[in-house]
């Protein structure tokens, strides 16, 4: 694994989540990842020491301008605009199986034609203007990074049926200067295991894909759409999903029913889910349905813009495996957010992030339950909040307070808590002011 660091520019921000699913791709790595880190980066040494310990077990190959040294290689990474000559010498190349490709211009594909074993192809920096035939004839493909240009007059791309041809792919990652429509077509993709798109796609239902709604994609374990209802078809269809984004944009009315959100608690395997309201019409409270839950697994939870009533954080409360809550940008709404000792409260919730909320006043009953293995309170843009509870000082587990941008008046109830900690001997707890 270590070579493959080589094979990105230098100064390159790598995101974590791309790193360990081409190793997974590669077989480096089994499927599992924690999620803990989002990027990482590697000092220039590092990165020469990579490419040269690769280039020695002949590992990794790095193009120049010339293409020189592309001969038996199993892993190009490429940085310049690939000329004819390069691309004469790459399609006499047949034993390599991966190209990382970092220039935006890419003028033909041809080359890829004489690639049929190739498992990795990373055109995400790339300006395509569609999903090209010579992609799709590529079989034992497991990983496809695309960077798709909208053309002149449009503002939509679609990508083809044709995508379904890749019947071994495991991850597609799509980045659009456009909205993106999806083939029904995806739903018949068994191997699939991350769909992961960076711009507002429409993903059909899998009612449409047949008339018994598709395969089941057993295999699919990371998902992000965009107004997506999840019917009960959709949710057999995805039965082993771990990770779920979702972005509900200019809604007019409440989402919870119209897209059948209640269904998601039929989601039992499901780890990590973001709901976002974006661009949402509804500025009153968007009450949930009386008979809302959450998947009984979750760990982390991120809700924005929803405008829930802050009386219904008894859904997320009792969840017994909840360790990561982040509500923004109005997530709850209303003046007070009481925490009652008549209430489950967040057990083994470790991380709270509260931020751009219009909360006045947030009470903690003194000797709670609530938040008793909170280890870090994060509050950022509460702009009416008076002050954090002193009861929050009181909990064993604590171990930081980050406040701002925000109040200068909650700063100080920062300070107060930790203070009144230090003369209870109680030195551990850190307060971090951010103005």
């Amino acid at each position: 694994m270590f070579p493959l660091y080589g094979s990105f520019p230098k100064d390159y921000i790598i995101p974590v989540f791309k790193l360990t699913k081409l190793w997974i791709a590669e077989g480096f790595l089994n499927q599992r990842s924690n999620g803990k880190i989002r990027f990482c980066g590697l000092h220039d040494l590092l990165r020469d020491l990579c490419i040269q310990k690769a280039r020695k077990e002949e590992f990794l190959h790095v193009t120049n301008n010339s293409g020189e040294g592309i001969q038996s290689q199993r892993r190009l990474s490429i940085r310049f605009q690939i000329s004819n000559e390069t691309v004469d010498k790459c399609a006499s190349t047949s034993p390599i199986r991966s190209i990382l490709y970092f220039h935006w211009n890419i003028a033909s594909l041809s080359f890829l034609r004489g690639y049929i074993l190739l498992r990795v192809l990373d055109l995400l920096e790339a300006s395509l203007d569609s999903l090209r035939p010579e992609i799709t004839q590529l079989f034992h493909l497991r990983f496809l990074a695309l960077g798709l240009d909208c053309p002149e007059l449009s503002n939509r791309l679609k990508v083809p049926p044709s995508i379904s041809k890749l019947q071994n792919l495991q991850t597609l990652l799509i980045r659009a200067d456009a909205i993106l429509l999806l083939p029904m077509e995806i739903w018949e993709m068994p191997q699939l295991r991350h769909l992961i798109f960076f711009q507002e796609r429409g993903l059909p239902s899998p009612l449409d894909a047949a008339p018994s709604g598709g395969q089941v994609l057993e295999n699919l374990r990371t998902l992000r759409v965009d107004n997506f209802r999840f019917t009960s078809t959709a949710i057999e269809t995805i039965p082993n999903l771990k990770k779920l984004k979702v972005y509900y944009y200019h809604l007019f009315v409440a989402a919870w029913p119209e897209y059948c959100l209640s269904n998601l608690v039929h989601l039992c395997q499901l780890e990590t889910l973001n709901l976002l309201f974006i661009n949402s019409l509804i500025f009153k409270e968007n009450p949930l349905p009386v008979d809302f839950a959450l998947p009984p697994n979750l760990k982390k939870l991120t809700l924005s813009g929803c405008t829930i009533p802050w009386r219904h954080t008894t859904v997320i409360g009792p969840l017994p495996n909840l360790e990561v809550l982040k509500l923004r940008d109005n997530a709850f709404i209303g003046r007070e957010w009481e925490c009652s000792n008549s209430e489950e409260g967040f057990p083994r919730l470790k991380f709270l992030l509260l931020e751009g909320l219009h909360l006045r006043r947030w009470r903690v009953e003194e000797n709670s339950s609530f938040f008793q293995c909170l280890e870090r309170l994060i509050i950022k843009r509460c702009w009416t909040l008076e002050e954090i509870p002193c009861e929050i000082g009181d909990i064993p587990t604590l171990e930081l307070i980050e406040v701002g941008p925000g109040r200068q008046v909650v700063a100080d109830s920062a300070l107060r808590i930790q203070e009144e900690q230090r003369s209870l001997g109680n030195d551990l707890l850190q307060v971090r002011i951010r103005f």
